[in-house]
């Protein structure tokens, strides 16, 4: 998606959001205001404060409060530039911002389709480091520091050496339990399982993201691009998912 693209699209959003909004001002103001009365009763103060765990499902990373009244579940490649282009330039930042506030949760299913697209094991060896350091407690820190510094999609730069010397940014990550599980692939399966997840559930591509259980349209997925429409497209998000509750 081309910064034009992008652009076009969080305008539409944009759009269809305020034309939402302004229509149903009062409603969904007095429905978020109740629901953060309700249930948001935990906030943090930085990324290295966030609970992070897995899923029962063993393929899901879970991060912010348990007691958050809106999930947001995001299908990122670690090669896609386009998932480097969300977190560093769009709506990660607000995203990540909602999650410290405890309003939102936010899980990942880490995909690895690329590696057979552009050949190499990049996207394997990438998830593979953020599953040994979600064992430590630092998913959410190794995660941003990766896609800070993310190799050009087609260099393969996930190497071994890489990945271990990303993860002497985040203090306390490295040890040789750690070093090791990434220099042998210590979670393979675990790889291997997030990418059949990811085909399962039939997502766009990478970044994707779906509310409460449900995928962001077209119209709203733009508006994952942009840091100020972002918080609307999750709100609306839920407020579509409510109406239109999953089979």
């Amino acid at each position: 998606m081309s910064g034009g693209t992008r652009r076009t699209a969080a305008l539409m959003v944009g759009t269809v959001l305020a034309g939402a909004l302004v229509a149903g001002c009062g409603g969904v103001a007095d429905a978020d205001s109740g629901a953060r009365e309700d249930v948001i009763t935990t906030s943090f103060k930085s990324s290295e404060e966030l609970p992070e765990r897995l899923a029962e499902d063993g393929t899901t990373v879970v991060v912010g409060a348990a007691s958050a009244g809106t999930v947001v579940h995001l299908y990122e490649d670690m090669r896609c530039p386009v998932c480097e282009d969300f977190e560093e330039d769009g709506g990660g930042g607000a995203l990540r911002d909602m999650t410290l506030s405890g309003e939102v949760r936010t899980e990942y299913t880490l995909a690895s389709f690329l590696d057979d697209r552009l050949g190499g094991r990049g996207s394997e060896r990438a998830a593979n480091a953020l599953r040994a350091a979600l064992e430590r407690g630092k998913f959410v820190e190794y995660h941003d520091v990766l896609f800070a510094h993310q190799p050009e999609e087609v260099v393969d730069g996930y190497t071994d050496a890489f990945l271990l010397r990303m993860a002497s940014q985040v203090d306390g990550l490295r040890d040789k339990e750690f070093d090791a599980a990434v220099r042998t692939v210590k979670y393979r399966d675990f790889v291997t399982a997030s990418e059949q997840a990811y085909e399962a559930d039939e997502v766009p591509g990478t970044p994707s993201a779906a509310v409460n259980g449900r995928l962001l349209d077209d119209r709203l997925r733009g508006g994952l691009f942009d840091a100020s429409t972002l918080p609307m497209v999750v709100r609306m998000g839920a407020l579509t998912a409510a109406a239109q509750p999953a089979s």
